[in-house]
């Protein structure tokens, strides 16, 4: 289960042969993604478990999710751009349901992360479920 933005990102994956073209444009969707106020980068946004600063701000308008979300760290920012393309726009279940390892997989991401990068990764998905599941 995935949203369409997000399988239009798997396409374009599939046109990457390289590792680093697929580094450089996780790097570009992050510096497309619109930064994140200053005011919403505090303590209650901060995600731990992330080596560099990271900060998601979720939203959940009429049933569905979104979130904005920033990174000190360029590849980091390029993650946050890359989940909200997984999650933002499903409603609260679809959510849930998300096997977010398992999509992020089809990009081939993971063998290429560092283990920090990667538990932060997975930090931020933690974060994202939990404002899902509580809402």
């Amino acid at each position: 289960m995935s949203s369409a933005a997000f399988e239009e990102l798997v396409e374009d994956f599939q046109f990457l042969e390289d590792w680093e073209d697929r580094y450089a444009y996780v790097i570009e969707l992050g510096k497309a993604m619109d930064p994140l106020e200053e005011a919403l980068k505090v303590p209650a946004t901060k995600v731990e478990g992330c080596a560099s600063q990271v900060w998601l701000h979720p939203k959940v308008e009429g049933g569905v999710f979104s979130f904005d979300g920033e990174s000190d760290a360029m590849i980091v920012r390029g993650l946050v751009a890359v989940l909200r393309k997984l999650y933002n726009g499903l409603d609260l279940d679809a959510v849930l349901a998300v096997d977010a390892q398992g999509e992020l997989g089809r990009l081939g991401l993971q063998e290429h992360l560092s283990a920090q990068r990667s538990n932060g990764v997975r930090a931020m998905i933690e974060r994202i479920r939990t404002v899902a599941a509580d809402a």
